[in-house]
């Protein structure tokens, strides 16, 4: 069960992701595009004053269910964890931060833009 899990997990962590960094591109997605932008950065920054800037819940969920199945050493990020699994080293959290950073950044500007700037601009 925990296994099962540990994948619907990791599913549910690529979506977020995905739709965190590519939801903004279609126009039928783009206001659930940014509510989900918004509960990100939002988990990331007010819910990281008490657990940390970054924190995910999704992550801390994930993490317990590892952690039953025996992983050790996890890392803060989903991200670095995947990074360090598929490229088979270590891969530096700075890096890491600072991709997940920018291309979040790129999205949060892309999803203001479709949203807000676009909508005003005469055509």
């Amino acid at each position: 069960m925990m296994i099962l899990l540990d994948w619907l997990f990791t599913l549910l962590h690529l979506i977020i992701i995905g739709f965190n960094l590519f939801g903004w591109i279609w126009p039928a997605t783009r206001k659930a595009h940014l509510l989900v932008v918004a509960l990100t950065l939002s988990c990331w920054l007010i819910l990281g004053i008490w657990y940390g800037i970054g924190y995910c819940p999704v992550t801390d969920w994930q993490w317990q269910i590892k952690e039953k199945l025996g992983e050790t050493d996890l890392p803060n990020s989903f991200v670095k964890y995947y990074a360090d699994k598929i490229s088979g080293q270590k891969v530096s959290s700075s890096f890491i931060d600072a991709i997940t950073a920018i291309s979040f950044a790129a999205a949060i500007m892309m999803t203001v833009y479709v949203n807000f700037i676009k909508k005003r601009l005469p055509n």
